[in-house]
């Protein structure tokens, strides 16, 4: 139980950290990152109490109920028309702890689950059984059941099993009033009689709904639109006779406006044992849509489509996926989907689809059977929400009309208009979508950083409103409206609809406690922007953010909450989310404090800010986010600034001082090593943690009787290169030299077997990398200078490559030298490679030893997000290595982050989520790689006594097996 700051709420705050068993947060730092979803919308709070089991659910709402305070359901916080926030609210995280599966019932075919489970995982507990949940929108590996139920989310698949409102069995609800009650289908005429006569608030609840629906028979069948996406309004033409009076489908899309869920129970669908796909070209968007309709009667699993624009977005963003040469020729894609009981059954149901896209002359076709390329092809369209928020060019790009949805008939003939509505505006967006609902998603660069940008929202999206409802469509498709498109409503619904949302929302909220201004009574939709266009406090900055113009404030408004560092499962992002469930420690969380330090005002502090220096603690600097995230939030250099700014001329924590200034001590420990490890080893060792900031269950390094410097002259001066030998410097990091002596040794064994002259800078050379990650900058940046100086003294040509052994080292000096030295930077850089990287380049063709082994491999998060792996798994290749890269992310360490002390539990859990598990279950013959320095230590230390290798030993191994 949480002990609640003293905010606003304080009384209300102390009354229910006293009686629940979750968690009760009510200062700055968490309404904060509570204050916004994935829309373009920004709302502070009251607070935020994330409910341990369903009576904390019950408990919140009677306390919020006495004290007035609305409440605001939240999954992930994914919406993107401002449903899950609210102003003065107390959000309730469902996520956080209800997210069980808690029954499936395989013979049934249906599953019932907590409001939090989030979608990936029912998908696991029912893939057993062959079964899944139909809808599957891109965001499933972190969206929860009850927010899909909440937007009426859909997905990909919608085309074959529907939307989450086709999915529903049953809802057991929690009114605002206390009420609990279950809500199931299509009821016949006794169970209506019956639902009547039940006691007390249930029975007159019923009473009213039926009423209200024999009242408004006419109304609702003439003012409800007809079509495979409607997911605007209050979907109240399931009320009427002929759909069996179904609650629960009348309620799924409401946004939480009329009842909290407890607990779900959705139908299954059979998952078809084997798939094949059929990518079809066509010359533009428009003639993708035209051709849908003649393809839909062969009954294809999906109908997506997916614009050159959304490709090119996707280039610019990184480098190519090998996936897009399967595209045929064009500038728009149908992914068209087909199932069957046998991989043959479903490859001639693709070969009829294809030869049905072959009858138009101007399109062509791809036939996709291997699973592994199809999975590649869809990875390309679910990242779409988070690529097409940058555009091409590099022009920020935002939700608002993101989901609309018209007849697939007339989809053609809407997606021109909406171009030529878009030139009109001077306005530019990447359409895709779901072109077989005719549902598009479109996000668009409305100038909303600048003062005159609101006035260009409104505008385009009432002329957009118009335009989708003229083609006979809806506002929303899939997404709901929220605070984005509910003032629109009216454009698409008649004055009698209207005023019928607003009686149906007062039947089960009466005193309008539930989600309010979200459908009925809305907030302008041009009103609390999340944007800060003129900020009241200019921070100083000392990097020069040069993808975002110079801007912090561009740079963290690259979030837009798409909250792919908040799926625990998988990648590397986010290492310290995946070990605290916290939101604020999650890049998307952190962004968002950052955010409102640069608005100045929950935040007012600016780089003083205590909660942004607690959020940013456990922030490892792993990079992760800069290239898992489809945005590229680049969080550790965010941090880099944050810590720079914040220290400024204060004192610093210990651990800047003692890790910080690491490679200078290791210098004067070289001097004495053996002095240093009695020491250490002594009683003494304890003090020395306890003053140097460093966990006391740590193991500080032994030193060896050399570094590899000394040894390398000693080397050299025996061993002198052979005449006419190409040269290459070899980088000799400061962890490595000092610590690890044995890895830049193997190195040179096996470059100078390959033929190379190996060559050392004159004089000690740094990367810094302990000074930046701790925001020293200025050090850091003298640091590189006398290191370039040490390089350039070497006497060899300007264009030797540099070769590094460690990835964080080698990261740093490839991206982070030219932030710090600017175009002195750049040349040496440009010069950086790994070492599989250099023998992937420089020596293709030379044999290299037969490693008959298995291994493991613990890729360092800085490779990983910075320089890639793809050298490593051909060099690996070449040697014959059968090799398992484990999906471990982060392995916890993280230069200084995994000794500083309060840091060590998360270090750990970190480690042991998949990293220390596999190592330990690995055959004691396997080898364990990690070119990583605090890879490997981290291993050491946590791992049962198994030592990780860095390739270059594990290739010098081999040669001198062979020699």
């Amino acid at each position: 139980m949480s002990r609640p700051s003293a905010a606003p709420g304080a009384e209300l705050a102390r009354e229910l950290a006293a009686v629940l068993r979750g968690e009760v947060r009510f200062g700055a730092a968490e309404r904060t990152v509570y204050s916004h979803d994935a829309s373009n919308y920004r709302h502070l709070p009251l607070g935020v109490v994330k409910p341990a089991d369903p009576d904390d659910v019950r408990t919140a709402l009677a306390l919020c109920r006495r004290y007035g305070v609305p409440v605001v359901a939240r999954g992930a916080g994914t919406s993107i028309g401002g449903q899950a926030i609210g102003p003065g609210a107390m959000v309730l995280d469902f996520r956080r702890h209800l997210g069980s599966v808690l029954e499936i019932d395989p013979q049934a075919r249906t599953a019932r689950v907590q409001p939090g489970t989030v979608l990936d995982d029912l998908q696991r507990a029912a893939r057993p059984y062959g079964l899944r949940f139909g809808p599957d929108p891109s965001t499933h590996s972190r969206c929860t059941i009850g927010g899909m139920i909440g937007n009426d989310s859909c997905g990909a698949h919608s085309l074959a099993w529907g939307r989450t409102a086709d999915n529903v069995e049953q809802l057991e609800l929690l009114l605002a009033d206390g009420t609990e009650l279950t809500v199931g289908g299509r009821l016949t005429g006794a169970e209506r009689a019956a639902l009547r006569e039940a006691p007390g608030r249930v029975g007159e609840l019923h009473t009213r709904l039926q009423e209200f629906t024999d009242r408004n028979l006419a109304v609702i069948r003439q003012g409800m639109p007809q079509l495979p996406r409607r997911t605007s309004g209050y979907p109240l033409d399931a009320l009427l006779p002929e759909h069996g009076h179904d609650l629960a489908r009348a309620l799924t899309g409401t946004e939480g406006t009329c009842a909290l869920l407890l607990g779900v129970t959705v139908r299954l669908v059979e998952v078809p044992p084997a798939r094949a796909l059929v990518v079809a070209g066509y010359p533009d968007e428009g003639a993708a849509a035209d051709a849908v309709p003649a393809l839909l009667p062969y009954g294809p699993l999906t109908a997506e489509g997916m614009s050159a624009d959304l490709i090119a977005a996707l280039l610019a963003a990184g480098p190519r996926p090998p996936a897009l040469d399967r595209l045929p020729a064009g500038q728009c894609w149908l992914f068209l989907e087909t199932g069957g009981a046998t991989a043959l059954e479903a490859y001639q149901a693709a070969r009829r689809l294809a030869d049905a896209v072959r009858r138009e002359r101007s399109a062509a076709v791809a036939l996709v059977t291997d699973p592994v390329e199809q999975r590649q092809l869809w990875a390309v369209r679910e990242a779409g929400a988070g690529i097409v928020t940058r555009l091409p060019g590099g022009g920020e790009a935002w939700p608002g009309w993101e989901d609309s949805a018209v007849p697939p008939e007339r989809l053609g003939d809407y997606l021109r208009a909406l171009r030529a509505l878009l030139r009109r505006h001077g306005l530019r967006g990447v359409p895709y979508g779901h072109f077989g609902d005719g549902c598009v998603h479109l996000r668009i660069d409305f100038p909303l950083d600048r003062p005159q940008g609101a006035p260009v929202f409104r505008e385009f999206l009432e002329q957009a409103a118009d335009l989708a409802v003229s083609h006979g469509g809806s506002l929303s498709g899939e997404h709901g409206d929220g605070q984005a498109r509910a003032e629109l409503l009216p454009r698409m619904y008649p004055p009698e609809v209207i005023a019928l949302f607003g009686e149906f929302k007062r039947i089960w909220d009466p005193e309008n406690l539930l989600n309010p201004g979200a459908l009925v009574d809305p907030r302008p939709l041009d009103a609390d922007l999340r944007f800060v266009t003129s900020p009241r406090r200019p921070l100083p900055l000392a990097l020069p953010y040069e993808q975002d113009g110079g801007s912090l404030v561009k740079a963290v408004h690259r979030c837009v909450g798409v909250a792919k560092c908040v799926d625990p499962t998988t990648g590397v992002m986010c290492p310290s989310y995946m070990a605290t469930g916290e939101e604020r420690h999650s890049t998307r969380g952190r962004a968002r404090l950052l955010a409102e330090m640069l608005r100045g005002e929950a935040i007012p502090d600016g780089w003083r800010s205590a909660e942004v220096r607690e959020a940013l603690d456990l922030c490892l600097s792993c990079k992760g986010c800069a290239s898992d995230c489809p945005v590229h939030v680049d969080m550790a250099t965010y941090k880099t600034e944050f810590l720079y700014q914040h220290y400024r001329r204060r004192p610093r924590p210990l651990s800047h001082y003692s890790m910080g200034w690491l490679p200078l001590w290791l210098r004067a420990v070289a001097l004495a090593p053996g002095a240093a490890n009695s020491l250490v080893r002594s009683p003494a060792g304890a003090l020395l943690k306890r003053l140097g900031g460093i966990d006391r269950r740590r193991v500080l390094p032994v030193f060896p009787p050399e570094t590899f410097t000394h040894w390398y002259r000693r080397h050299r001066a025996a061993h002198p290169a052979p005449a006419g030998a190409r040269p290459v410097v070899l980088w000799p990091d400061t962890f490595s030299n000092h610590l690890q002596p044995n890895v830049l040794r193997s190195a040179v064994e096996v470059l100078e077997h390959l033929g190379f002259d190996v060559r050392l800078p004159e004089g000690p050379v740094c990367c810094g990398l302990t000074w930046y990650s701790t925001g020293q900058l200025g050090t850091a940046r003298r640091v590189l200078r006398r290191s370039l100086g040490a390089l350039a003294a070497t006497g060899v040509p300007a264009d030797t490559p540099v070769v590094g052994l460690d990835p964080s080292c080698t990261a740093t000096l490839r991206e982070d030298l030219p932030r710090l030295l600017g175009a002195d930077g750049r040349p040496p850089s440009e010069r950086t490679r790994t070492f599989a990287e250099f023998i992937d380049e420089h020596a293709p063709d030379a044999p290299l030893p037969h490693v008959r082994l298995d291994a493991v491999t613990q890729t360092h998060c800085h490779q990983h997000a910075v320089l890639g792996s793809a050298a490593d798994r051909r060099v690996e290749a070449r040697l014959g290595l059968h090799n398992r890269v484990l999906d471990s992310g982060c392995c916890g360490l993280a230069g200084n982050f995994g000794f500083e002390r309060g840091h060590f539990e998360v270090s750990e859990a970190i480690a042991e989520r998949v990293l220390l598990p596999e190592v330990r279950a690995a055959g004691p013959d396997t080898v364990v790689l990690a070119d990583g320095f605090s890879c490997r230590t981290q291993i050491a230390q946590l791992a049962d006594g198994r030592r990780a290798l860095h390739l270059a030993e594990l290739i010098a191994r081999e040669l001198r097996a062979d020699g």
